[in-house]
C-alpha cells in the first residue's frame, strides 16, 4: 500500500472513530433519534469511502501486478471478488 493511501485511510478512520464516540454520547444523552440516525448515516458514508479507497488500491496495485505476471485468471477472480464486495456494501 502506498504511504499516501495509508495516511489517507488512517485519517478517515480516525474521523470515523470520533463520529462513533459522538453517536455513543448522543445515545447516552438520549438525544433526538433523527439526529442520531443522521450521524449514523454519516458514519456509513465515511466507511463506504474507506472501502472505495481500499478497493481502488487493491485493483491498481495487486490486480495490475497479477496481469503483468500473466496471471489473467487470478486477476479476473480478484476483480469479480472486489465487485461482489462493493455490491454487498450498497
Amino acid at each position: 500500500m502506498k504511504q499516501d493511501t495509508k495516511q489517507k485511510l488512517l485519517r478517515r478512520l480516525s474521523i470515523i472513530e470520533g463520529q462513533l464516540r459522538g453517536i455513543r454520547r448522543m445515545v447516552g444523552e438520549e438525544r433526538y433519534c433523527v439526529d442520531i440516525i443522521t450521524q449514523a448515516g454519516a458514519v456509513k458514508k465515511a466507511l463506504s469511502g474507506v472501502e472505495n479507497v481500499l478497493l481502488e488500491n487493491h485493483l491498481s496495485t495487486h490486480v495490475v501486478k497479477q496481469l503483468q505476471k500473466g496471471e489473467k485468471r487470478r486477476a479476473v477472480r480478484e476483480i469479480i471478488k472486489v465487485y461482489n464486495l462493493a455490491q454487498c456494501a450498497k
